[in-house]
């Protein structure tokens, strides 16, 4: 693949980005004028995966005719100065529609550019917004509608890269947050966001608007302080959860911009050198924004604008990787038919992070591989690759986890045959026996990727290789007992930002696989799980209450009586165990009073009685 890779590279600008980037300021600055090129594009880029293709110099003759005579049509109704920009236009869009052919939905080209001269998690601008796949699915007509118009009349607002605002939207002011640069080491910056004093403030009071359990009262907050970025998190997961996914999204975007447009001038969304550390809260709120706005692109039917953001938020803390995006960059990858990707990650980050290890790199780096050998504008050298390497790596995988294959026929609706059914390797014993880790690493990846397996050539290959590896197993290979050993002495207990991810991922088969001490604990949408070494900044101050130390008998009668204080008088000093049994005294004296004074003001009334004293009879 190196060979191939290098040979599309020579082909290729090494400056593309930069002037694509122009290309589409430019054509913004146009207007409507340009309203035929920008449909003519997207008509070209709405070419299957690997159509548009081998020759980039022949792909704009072919869809050049159309767009002439949309040209002409446009021509006859401007004037003669408008009829020079429109051939400009033309020419710019001819070198755009070269560029874009490589770097759309001929995904491999696009890999192979990014193989010789860019990072792994180098992030593009274009990438982030969504509206340019969707266009490359619908047209920009269908996406766009009347949407330049009204753009027009909004030139107050900043250009964001993450989100573009609403005319729905406050206008924006400023909240209080802001980002500094905390250091500079071999080339990477590390920044954090911090609250300003007003922000504390409105936080405090954020705090206690979710210890009462209402969503009113973040609302009510939200009247006041519109881009205060936890209750835009906080009040989004109540919105999904009552069916409102509309409103939940715009909430999530909204946090975005706000986030935005505190961002340091130096800080950058695609050089993949920016930090941010999640043990700092003021930091959190980024991550899951930007996680749950993955999310809904996932679902809106965005899989390549998700996975530019899924490798902006591993860009941010590839080390630790806190919300555990590796359990999701592969199958945004398979979804967005980014294989060269997965598979130059794999080959990349294995020596130092065993990916192999991850029950879903160990399926879908060969499933890539698979998709890769049935690509047909590919030389035969590449495509007996492709399948060598599939053929492998899923034998490994079958063998190190073979409790995946049973669930992920049984989600697929596929019936094993009789071999595999009453072999002893697939059968129950292998999801019984299998450490709890484990357990819930592979209910999470049959439950988000069962469907990439559906496809009756995937199935084919598979049941293939599943013979093999059977008769691997029955020749009693030492790389059965090996990776057996391996599964037992592993996975005896997930990392804290496994489990966060699963809660934030919401995959029922997983979250049912979650320990009970995950489990028991309130888990916010504003900060699930924060770490347990968090970098605090700012406390929140003591309240005059303190319901958390007190019984539940304490906080029933304070509940009924708010003056009530079992433990007003118990002493903090080093005396309190000396007056412990006087501090036990006076708190019961106090709540026998306090029983009295309720029952005696309690007045109880007779109930109605009716026509017939003797009652109805027996009770159902």
């Amino acid at each position: 693949f190196a060979q191939i890779t290098a040979e599309e590279s020579e082909d290729e600008p090494l400056s593309r980005e930069e002037r694509a980037d122009a290309r589409l300021s430019e054509r913004d600055a146009a207007g409507g004028n340009n309203e035929g090129a920008v449909i003519a594009e997207t008509e070209g880029d709405g070419q299957k995966d690997g159509e548009e293709a081998e020759q980039p110099d022949q792909t704009p003759m072919l869809s050049n005719k159309p767009r002439k005579k949309k040209k002409k049509r446009k021509t006859k109704k401007t004037s003669a100065g408008e009829t020079l920009e429109d051939n400009d236009l033309e020419d710019i869009d001819s070198l755009l529609e070269k560029i874009e052919d490589t770097t759309g939905l001929s995904q491999q080209t696009q890999s192979g550019i990014i193989t010789d001269s860019r990072p792994l998690l180098y992030v593009e601008h274009r990438n982030l917004n969504p509206e340019n796949e969707l266009k490359r699915y619908f047209g920009a007509r269908a996406v766009l509608g009347d949407q330049r118009p009204r753009q027009r009349q909004r030139q107050y607002v900043r250009s964001t890269w993450l989100t573009a605002p609403k005319n729905t939207w406050p206008r924006y002011s400023k909240t209080g947050i802001a980002m500094q640069l905390v250091d500079t080491r071999r080339g990477v910056q590390y920044f954090t966001f911090e609250h300003h004093r007003e922000y504390q403030q409105v936080q405090f009071k954020f705090l206690d608007a979710v210890e009462s359990m209402d969503p009113n009262n973040i609302v009510l907050l939200l009247q006041m302080n519109p881009y205060h970025v936890d209750s835009l998190l906080q009040l989004s997961d109540v919105c999904r959860m009552q069916e409102d996914q509309e409103m939940a999204r715009d909430l999530i975007e909204r946090a975005l911009y706000s986030l935005e447009c505190a961002f340091h001038p130096v800080f950058s969304l695609t050089s993949g050198t920016c930090r941010l550390d999640y043990r700092r809260p003021e930091n959190r709120a980024f991550f899951l924004a930007l996680f749950k706005h993955l999310m809904f692109l996932e679902k809106r039917g965005c899989p390549r604008t998700a996975l530019e953001f899924c490798k902006l938020i591993l860009s941010l803390d590839p080390e630790n990787d806190p919300l555990c995006v590796l359990l999701l960059i592969d199958f945004l990858s398979l979804r967005a038919r980014e294989y060269t990707f997965l598979t130059r990650m794999f080959q990349e980050w294995e020596s130092h992070r065993n990916l192999s290890q991850l029950p879903n790199f160990a399926f879908s780096v060969p499933l890539a591989y698979f998709f890769l050998s049935q690509q047909e504008e590919r030389s035969e050298l590449e495509l007996s690759q492709a399948r060598e390497r599939a053929a492998r790596l899923i034998q490994l995988a079958l063998i190190m986890f073979p409790s995946v294959l049973m669930p992920l026929l049984d989600h697929c609706s596929v019936q094993p045959d009789a071999r595999v059914t009453s072999h002893s390797f697939f059968g129950l014993n292998a999801q019984i026996s299998q450490p709890p880790a484990l357990n819930q690493l592979t209910s999470l990846y049959v439950g988000r990727t069962h469907s990439l397996w559906k496809d009756p050539a995937v199935m084919a290959w598979l049941e293939t290789n599943v013979h093999e590896v059977l008769h691997v197993v029955d020749a009693r290979d030492p790389l059965v007992e090996e990776s057996e050993h391996k599964r037992k002495m592993r996975y005896q207990s997930a990392p804290r930002n496994i489990y966060r991810h699963v809660i934030l991922s919401e995959m029922k088969e997983a979250t049912a696989a979650l320990p009970l001490e995950v489990t028991s604990q309130p888990v916010m949408g504003f900060d699930p799980l924060p770490p347990l070494d968090s970098i605090v900044s700012y406390t929140r101050p003591e309240r005059t209450n303190h319901p958390s130390n007190e019984s539940t008998l304490s906080l029933f009668f304070r509940s009924l009586l708010p003056n009530f204080n079992l433990q007003g008088d118990i002493r903090h000093d080093g005396d309190e165990e000396a007056g412990a049994g006087q501090d036990l005294n006076q708190g019961v004296n106090r709540l026998m009073a306090a029983m009295r004074d309720m029952l005696a003001n309690i007045q109880f009334q007779e109930p109605p009685r009716d026509d017939n004293p003797e009652g109805d009879g027996d009770w159902d």
